[in-house]
């Protein structure tokens, strides 16, 4: 899919706990009305205090070595009104990228965490390989083993190795970049793969292309098709291509799309692939990630197929990966030696200076001169705000959002401004005030972040990989019912159209298929004779010549069930206790079936048969 949004930033706070810490070098807030402030922040100064902010209605000031009794002694002043710890407050994002610049050193982006890819080892000699249909893999950027890659041009799109526009490096990334001390690290690193570029920068395909690139995937020995693309409506040479490549042992993941909406779209939408949906750091939805229904049809010929919708997630939203060389463009921020997340606004170059907090920068204040602008969001423009500080004499700026998250801004099509600014989230706002000395860099980069169900999608591939070299015994679609059935869940209780069975879990898989086989739970994808939990009654009819059997079940714990027919599962359902299965096959014959709980095949009803 398309990129929903680009994110032109390099540095991200590390893995963070919630809640509050003890004071941070004996820093403490005094309030006092601001027309005292100045005899208490002498008398703070001449007590060995080291003032960090000047607030509204308060001072921020370090006693190096006191604790907040013996600061209440030395400061006993009528004009102060309280004196308390000066909390650490710091971002409580679930999961996070590794802090760092990736252009000297290794990050692991939070979707490896998050997936548990890190807590794998993966098997290079399991001979995965992963075919990535997209645009490409620049062969400028080096996190990557290059002997393990081979590719195929698509007519008219050029060298599969040269980019066409970013989107392919990034995906082919999150699969497999390589664990090598620089850069970042894949789901699956060093995976081999094989890249067919299908399109370029202005980003069109057709489903002709994506059935030749089938081919030629099958033609390269892989077992997975990574597709980070799609558009509306079915064609049935392509799904037989994907359906194909799924029957001969492979797995298919395709995105869901950006939309937002319920619409679904292809390849993702075929039976015979897996679709995947976006999720944040945070374990929640992305606001883009499409969720289309499970059912088609209507009314009793309506059928509910899990295949057709999102089944899992992985991390979509602000993902870091690999670029073509320079074609990021990445901001560092650091206060006090202590790296921060921030977004690039504008004005390339690198400054460190002292910090100067300016409120929201409404004003020319002498002040700043020399010093980095530490600057609240809101009442004026980025840009006004910006240029304040440059006549002041600033030398950088920092905005810091007012809301929760990070500032995404630019300074508009006029900005004639030449400092380095940033934005940095609301979150970190108390820690970058009371900072004394701040950097910024912003330039070029091998390596930056997109958002989209683009960026999940290689994400699943990759753990697919991962998972798969450790049993490559399995065929694709029991790797595939692995991730489904151990997906942590998320939403709605059960299965629900947006997270489908849930965030992707690598360890977990795994350990599911380690102690149940690849066939799944038990040893084996068939249910067991029927117990006392769950009962069934099934009938058959006829209506305008087509056959359908109506099924009632009680007893099922579960939120949804697994529907049998004959021994083989046809659909997964909400546990309603009523099903209507449409059965394509005109003319007699005889039908038994069963209902299982999910991902269950020894909790299950009795045998109940229709015949026709």
């Amino acid at each position: 899919m398309n990129t929903n949004k680009l994110v032109l930033a390099l540095i991200i706070s590390g893995l963070c706990t919630t809640g509050s810490v003890a004071a941070a070098n004996d820093r403490y807030i005094i309030q006092v009305d601001n027309n005292k402030k100045g005899v208490v922040k002498a008398l703070a100064k001449k007590l060995g205090g080291d003032i960090k902010v000047d607030g509204n209605g308060f001072i921020a000031a370090q006693f190096t070595g006191h604790d907040l009794a013996s600061v209440k002694g030395l400061l006993n002043n009528p004009h102060i009104k309280l004196i308390e710890e000066d909390q650490k407050r710091v971002p409580m994002s679930t999961y996070n990228d590794d802090a760092g610049n990736a252009m000297v050193q290794q990050l692991t982006p939070y979707a490896v965490y998050q997936s548990q890819a890190d807590q794998l080892t993966f098997d290079a000699n399991a001979g995965m390989k992963v075919c990535v249909i997209d645009s490409g893999l620049d062969s400028s950027n080096p996190d990557f083993i290059w002997g393990n890659i081979t590719g195929d041009n698509n007519s008219g799109t050029g060298n599969w190795f040269d980019n066409g526009g970013p989107h392919g490096t990034h995906v082919a990334g999150t699969i497999g970049a390589a664990d090598n001390n620089v850069g970042v690290v894949g789901m699956a690193p060093g995976v081999a793969m094989h890249i067919i570029k299908v399109f370029n920068a202005e980003g069109w395909g057709y489903s002709s292309d994506l059935v030749h690139a089938a081919n030629l995937c099958s033609q390269a020995g892989a077992n997975i098709i990574s597709m980070s693309l799609g558009g509306g409506g079915s064609n049935s040479t392509e799904s037989n291509a994907f359906a194909n490549f799924t029957q001969a042992g492979g797995l298919v993941v395709a995105a869901a799309g950006n939309d937002g909406n319920n619409v679904r779209s292809y390849p993702a939408g075929y039976p015979s692939v897996m679709m995947v949906g976006a999720n944040d750091a945070d374990n929640q939805i992305a606001d883009f990630s499409q969720f289309p229904s499970c059912t088609s049809g209507r009314g009793k010929r309506a059928t509910t197929d899990e295949t057709i919708c999102v089944e899992v997630t992985a991390g979509g939203v602000d993902t870091l990966s690999t670029y073509p060389a320079g074609m990021a463009t990445a901001a560092d921020l650091s206060a006090d030696n202590t790296a921060f997340a921030s977004s690039a606004m504008e004005n390339s170059g690198q400054v460190t200076a002292s910090a100067y907090y300016m409120g929201t920068a409404e004003s020319i204040d002498s002040g700043a001169a020399g010093k980095v602008c530490m600057i609240d969001r809101g009442n004026i423009s980025f840009y006004d705000k910006v240029a304040n500080c440059e006549n002041s004499g600033g030398t950088g700026a920092v905005i810091i959002n007012n809301e929760a998250g990070m500032l995404y801004a630019t300074l508009g099509e006029t900005n004639d401004t030449t400092i380095p600014a940033v934005g940095a989230a609301l979150e970190d706002r108390s820690a970058l005030l009371a900072s004394t000395n701040i950097s910024i860099n912003i330039g070029t980069s091998d390596y930056g972040y997109m958002s989209g169900t683009s960026m999940a999608t290689p994400a699943v591939s990759g753990i697919a990989a991962l998972v798969w070299s450790l049993h490559p015994e399995c065929t694709g679609t029991e790797i595939r019912d692995a991730l489904k059935a151990t997906a942590q869940d998320q939403g709605a209780s059960g299965h629900d159209v947006y997270f489908g069975h849930g965030i992707v879990k690598a360890v977990d898989a795994e350990a599911y298929l380690s102690a149940n086989g690849c066939a799944g739970d038990n040893g084996g994808g068939t249910p067991t004779p029927g117990n006392d939990d769950i009962s069934l009654a099934a009938t058959g009819y006829k209506s305008k010549g087509a056959n359908f059997a109506d099924l009632n079940w009680s007893g099922a714990a579960t939120s949804q069930v697994d529907i049998y027919r004959n021994g083989s599962k046809v659909s997964t359902v909400a546990n309603t206790n009523s099903y209507t299965d449409a059965i394509s096959t005109k003319g007699g014959g005889s039908y038994t079936y069963q209902v299982c709980e999910a991902q269950s095949t020894t909790v299950c009803s009795n045998n109940s048969t229709v015949n026709f």
